[in-house]
């Protein structure tokens, strides 16, 4: 019998420059996603929650468009799965470029490329990951892109492994 232990995620180790993830999961904004983050950060444009409002708006073709704090926690989010899971520290986060509009409805998808990936010169358990991430709506179009850089773990420091308890129990006691 093997067991697999309960590891999920990438270590530094397993990333190549040019290799390009395309992260499993997709995620459908509701209406209540949008309101929720909108209200919970203060944001108070009527574009994402007044539907009056945002029919005179031209460049949502007069619908209400999703807050882009939304896209941009939704793509990160949908990223970590392949990208920093065992992340230490997220290091920099930068040229977020909004090229596309998202409406409640929309299915967000999400994609990375490793740009970097070096040796931290500091800690010897962990490394350097650059990568670009984009958020790609359902119809394949590029709706947000950005760069970010993130310590992650080494195999063999240990972090993000064996928090697994051990059965008090054993194996055949499932039946």
């Amino acid at each position: 019998m093997t067991i697999h232990d309960a590891t999920i995620g990438r270590f530094f180790e397993d990333y190549a420059v040019g290799d390009i993830y395309q992260h499993p999961f997709g995620r459908t904004i509701t209406e209540a996603d949008n309101v929720w983050l909108t209200n919970l950060t203060l944001n108070t444009n009527q574009n994402h929650f007044n539907e009056h409002f945002a029919s005179q708006n031209p460049i949502t073709d007069g619908k209400i468009i999703v807050n882009s704090g939304l896209t941009v926690a939704m793509v990160l989010g949908l990223s970590v799965f392949d990208m920093s899971q065992n992340a230490i520290s997220n290091l920099a986060f930068t040229d977020i470029n909004f090229r596309h509009p998202v409406y409640v409805g929309d299915t967000l998808y999400a994609e990375s490329v490793c740009t970097e990936a070096r040796r931290s010169k500091s800690r010897d358990y962990a490394g350097i990951i650059s990568m670009t991430t984009r958020g790609l709506n359902q119809d394949g179009v590029t709706v947000v892109s950005w760069k970010r850089s993130v310590m992650i773990a080494t195999r063999d420091s240990g972090i993000g492994q064996g928090h697994f308890p051990e059965a008090t129990d054993s194996v055949s006691d499932y039946s």
